[in-house]
């Protein structure tokens, strides 16, 4: 990203897409030559359209692909990489790959490697985390000043507010006003704007901001005493470390003569620079020969740019050309995913955003099933209506349930899915909820093993310190604190001269005593090259970890004893897969000692098993499809949705306060990013889209009423079949007006004006009582229509008893018939 951006970037990029548009398709160089190419070329073009085979066999400057949703950026991308190697004679190691999520990264290394064989093992393809980590573990002893050893700690976010709720502790800040998560939060921003702790002190206009900067410091200053970074530290360490050691920089600028950045619209200003300091073109060294800067090609589209609230710039895709001067623009918008009809409402919807850059996907398949639209009661009534369409899909057209997906904006609206598809039995499985990693049982095994890794790490080590419980209490811990402080020593060495500790009761002296040893023990092990997954068994049995939870009466016990086997499982799996050598056909049943020597000398060491751990992402937990299982249902946010497909999606809460979110009605960039996760929820659909909203929400404990979301206007009404409107609510209908002509004014928001009604919203209007449920006990009589939030519309069928003893008996239609304590029922007479 430029420094000094234009005022409209998307106006600007737009007219350079538009000159692409304008001149037509330009021919791939070296592919229609005279002699026509060779058949290895040949096998590696075929299939691919001619702005695809454009974006393969680029050479020169810099390139910028713009792709489309569904457009083949993946096929692109490990085809041009397979050409780089085969046909342009780069070694493997030369190329630098960078993805977002590992199982993206193992995807694309086993496409090149299924193109040109085994070699390509000695490519860098990892995400931009691991690549970090990489660099970091190799060239810190360039780096003294960094203060960190190879053997770093890599915090999760757990550890990070962990560690921060300790700070703001001994800061006396009060955590009700500053919660460790927002402080958080704040540093992470400055971590991502390559903003130090000094720097942030210096820029503090406040004094909120000067007590954010303090708590920075502070923070970092104990992550380096514990030898531990957080996750933005990887990249931001590895951006100063290429500025401040040109010699390093230079290693791996002549290391990597071909770089290829995916997702580039997701980059933050850290991962912009670190890109820049690779590839952009740069004074040489004093001494070295002067080498060309790499090749790049970033790869991505604006119009699915989401993740700003992760400090991700939209311009630094935008201004690529500025940025990199003389690079070359490709357009990708052939889609080989959706049906037409889905990519017609795609771009209906995205085509409301102001000054996007112009681009339209297509299919050159026609047609495809329209819509399903439905306007329920409640949430709950969705949640009942889209379970029984996935078992309707099941059950008579044969999908298998892990070909469909339930997208939501926020994660709180998966609670009446999970509970309908609990009580009907559709196996599912909620992505991006609480992580395997998370649970408490594989937190606390896991920090036994960074305390064994990294003795300094004092958040793990005081974290096990009573875990199983052993009798060592928070006195105990306080006393062992203000030793280590006082003797500016870490906690680990404090609990090795526990003898020393002042005001140590001696029973507690006796218990740290023993976990002292047993930790020197453990770190014996590894001293002695024990495997990661030896490690992990001796420490479940040693501390009593799995001996404690056997021994529970309670029944959740079981499954956390189930969850630390399966951590073994994936140790065992790790050592298994880390003593592997693939094979090229040449070399099967051929002695070859340098072959066994790999296999038989595989890093499977603690610390490579951690740091496996510590980068695993939440679109990693998605399974891959079992051919022969029907697998599960996923359900996930629309922004976790990000780069997987499916064949049916439904896309739930299309509610304007729901979706978009209600924060984003007053911005415009903010509701033009909640249309770019409108667009990338429904490219995502294969070949059914499913789109639902309810007339009423509870939120709070009362009923919201929410209207359509404008998403649902922007599509075109002959792409939707709705199978249910709001004027079929039972003669209950919900009035366009609860969304405000002044939240619309402020949005900038195109559609119909403001005093129009919502599509399927219906011409009925809510009275004025309606604003929120009465506290006196509503009065009821037979045959009068109410709503409950969780059971949705109902007649009363009778009533009995008065005053606080009043009950109702209300049909609820699909719901039953249910009697209600009207003292505490929720229900709004209509």
């Amino acid at each position: 990203m430029t420094d000094a951006a234009s005022p409209n970037p998307f106006a600007a990029f737009g007219a350079r897409l538009d000159a692409l548009h304008g001149a037509g398709a330009v021919p791939a160089p070296g592919v229609d030559g005279p002699s026509g190419p060779d058949e290895d070329e040949a096998r590696l073009l075929e299939g691919l359209n001619g702005p695809q085979r454009e974006a393969v066999v680029h050479t020169g400057g810099p390139v910028l692909v713009v792709a489309g949703a569904g457009s083949g950026k993946t096929r692109v991308l490990t085809r041009r990489i397979a050409h780089l190697i085969s046909r342009c004679g780069v070694h493997p190691g030369s190329v630098l790959a960078i993805t977002f999520t590992n199982k993206a990264a193992a995807e694309m290394r086993a496409r090149v490697t299924a193109l040109v064989g085994r070699r390509a093992r000695a490519m860098w393809v990892s995400t931009f985390h691991s690549a970090c980590v990489r660099i970091l573990r190799a060239e810190l002893g360039e780096a003294p000043e960094f203060g960190l050893r190879r053997n770093f700690s890599i915090y999760d976010d757990a550890d990070a507010r962990r560690l921060m709720a300790l700070v703001l502790r001994d800061e006396d800040v009060d955590a009700k006003k500053f919660p460790p998560r927002s402080v958080l939060a704040r540093v992470s921003n400055a971590k991502n704007e390559l903003t130090g702790p000094a720097e942030a002190l210096a820029d503090a206009a406040s004094g909120n901001d000067e007590l954010h900067a303090r708590a920075y410091a502070e923070y970092d200053r104990r992550l380096r005493a514990a030898n531990a970074v957080d996750f933005d530290d990887l990249i931001m360490l590895t951006v100063r470390l290429l500025r401040t050691h040109p010699d390093v920089r230079e290693k791996y600028r002549r290391r990597f003569r071909q770089v290829l950045v995916d997702e580039y619209q997701d980059t933050n200003h850290a991962q912009y620079m670190l890109i820049r300091e690779l590839c952009s073109p740069l004074d040489p060294v004093p001494g070295a020969p002067a080498v060309p800067p790499p090749e790049l090609m970033v790869v991505g589209d604006s119009d699915q740019s989401i993740y700003s609230f992760r400090g991700a710039d939209v311009r630094n895709i935008l201004d690529f050309e500025k940025d990199f001067p003389g690079a070359r623009t490709i357009l990708l918008e052939q889609n080989y995913r959706s049906t037409q009809t889905i990519l017609s409402a795609a771009n209906a919807v995205i085509g409301n955003n102001p000054d996007r850059p112009a681009k339209k996907l297509w299919s050159s398949v026609s047609g495809g099933e329209r819509i399903i639209g439905y306007v329920s009661d409640t949430e709950h009534d969705e949640a009942r209506w889209v379970a029984d369409e996935i078992d309707r899909l099941h059950d008579e057209e044969g999908c298998k349930y892990s070909d469909t997906a339930v997208f939501y904006r926020t994660n709180a609206q998966s609670r009446p899915f999970e509970e309908v598809f609990i009580r009907l039995g559709l196996p599912y499985r909620v992505v991006g909820g609480v992580r395997f990693y998370e649970r408490r049982e594989v937190r606390d095994a896991l920090s036994y093993l960074r305390a064994i890794a990294n003795p300094v790490d004092d958040v793990s080590v005081r974290r096990i310190l009573n875990v199983p419980k052993r009798g060592i209490g928070a006195r105990a811990e306080a006393a062992l604190e203000v030793f280590a402080a006082d003797e500016g020593i870490a906690f680990t060495e404090a609990v090795d001269r526990v003898d020393e500790v002042p005001g140590m009761a001696t029973r507690s002296t006796r218990q740290v005593r023993a976990f002292g040893e047993l930790m020197r023990g453990l770190r014996g092990l590894v001293e002695q090259g024990a495997p990661a997954d030896q490690v992990l068994a001796a420490v479940l049995k040693d501390s009593g970890l799995l001996d404690e939870l056997k021994a529970s009466k309670d029944p959740q016990d079981q499954t956390r004893v189930e969850n630390l086997v399966e951590l073994v499982a994936v140790a065992q799996e790790f050592v298994a897969q880390a003593h592997v050598v693939d094979l090229e056909a040449d070399q099967v049943a051929v002695d070859d000692e340098e072959l066994d020597a790999r296999a038989l000398e595989g890093d499977d060491s603690l610390g490579v098993f951690l740091e496996r751990i510590a980068l695993v992402a939440d679109s990693d937990q998605i399974p891959d499809a079992d051919p022969d299982s029907p697998g599960v249902v996923t359900l996930m946010t629309l922004h976790t949705a990000k780069g997987l497909e499916f064949d049916n999606v439904f896309l739930t809460g299309m509610e304007d306060g729901v979706f978009p979110h209600m924060r984003a009605l007053a911005s415009k960039d903010e509701l033009a990013e909640e249309r770019r996760l409108s667009y990338v929820g429904i490219t995502r659909a294969r070949r059914r889209l499913y789109v639902s909203r309810a007339a009423v929400r509870s939120a709070w404990g009362a009923p919201q009423y929410n209207p359509a979301s404008r998403f649902l206007e922007e599509i075109p009404a002959e792409l939707i079949d709705w199978q249910r409107t709001a004027v079929e609510l039972d003669g209950w209908t919900l009035s366009a007006g609860a969304r405000t002509g002044a939240s619309r004014r402020a949005a900038g928001a195109s559609g119909p004006r403001d005093d129009a009604p919502a599509f399927g919203s219906g011409r009925g209007h809510m009275p004025a009582s309606g604003a929120g449920r009465d506290s006196r006990i509503v009065s009821l009589e037979a045959g009068d229509r109410v709503l409950h939030p969780s059971f949705g519309l109902g007649t009363v069928v009778a009533t009995s008893g008065s005053g606080d003893n009043a009950k109702a008996d209300v049909d609820f239609g699909s719901g039953g018939v249910k009697r209600l304590a009207l003292r505490f029922a929720p229900l709004e007479k209509l």
